[in-house]
């Protein structure tokens, strides 16, 4: 009899599933967690994102007048404020503006004579100098607002710490960067100002 006792109440202990949730719940736990602050990080920088790159499509179409050059600071503040709410922790800012004489010399490197042809610029070619610099640029752009009828690659670079500690939890990097850009051509307000081109050996 009291082995058959303790067939019984062996086999109703096999059989009973009851606090078995609880172990199973903390191993599926950090795995949803992180899910879940995976899929908000994402969202967040999705938004981050969006709103930069319409604050800066604002920012760069008040540049264009003729009172630009006079309210790039005011510009560059109108752009946070509109961010601020957005990258709430610790946003850093890097605004710069390149101007060109049109929308094809955006991104386009200064000519230059390939003496080895090796399809590069090396140290001792000849080269065309388009912004006035003295050296050769992989870019032909000229730092600031321009003038009348130029072209301005405006653009932003902000860096802030993620809300949601998705990182921390696997060793990253907190920190976040977004970027954003717009090109658009002055008004014209003047005559385009004509570019000097000067060739420089050596």
């Amino acid at each position: 009899m009291i082995c058959r006792f303790r067939a019984i109440l062996g086999g109703r202990l096999a059989s009973d599933a009851e606090g078995a949730t609880l172990p199973e719940f903390a191993i599926v736990l950090p795995t949803f967690l992180m899910l879940l602050f995976g899929i908000f990080d994402v969202g967040q920088g999705i938004y981050v994102q969006s709103v930069l790159q319409g604050a800066i499509q604002d920012g760069g179409r008040d540049a264009g007048l003729e009172s630009g050059s006079s309210q790039m600071s005011a510009i560059d503040r109108y752009v946070r404020a509109q961010m601020d709410p957005v990258a709430m922790s610790n946003p850093v800012y890097v605004f710069t503006r390149e101007n060109y004489s049109g929308f094809n010399d955006v991104g386009r490197p200064e000519d230059f004579t390939d003496t080895n042809k090796n399809n590069q610029y090396d140290p001792g070619e000849c080269f065309v100098d388009e912004n006035g610099n003295g050296v050769w640029d992989a870019d032909v752009g000229k730092g600031g607002l321009g003038g009348a009828n130029d072209v301005v690659l405006y653009t932003v670079t902000l860096n802030y710490d993620r809300v949601f500690p998705l990182w921390k939890l696997i060793g990253g990097d907190q920190r976040a960067t977004a970027s954003a850009s717009t090109v658009l051509r002055n008004q014209p307000f003047g005559p385009q100002a004509t570019r000097v081109q000067k060739q420089i050996c050596g």
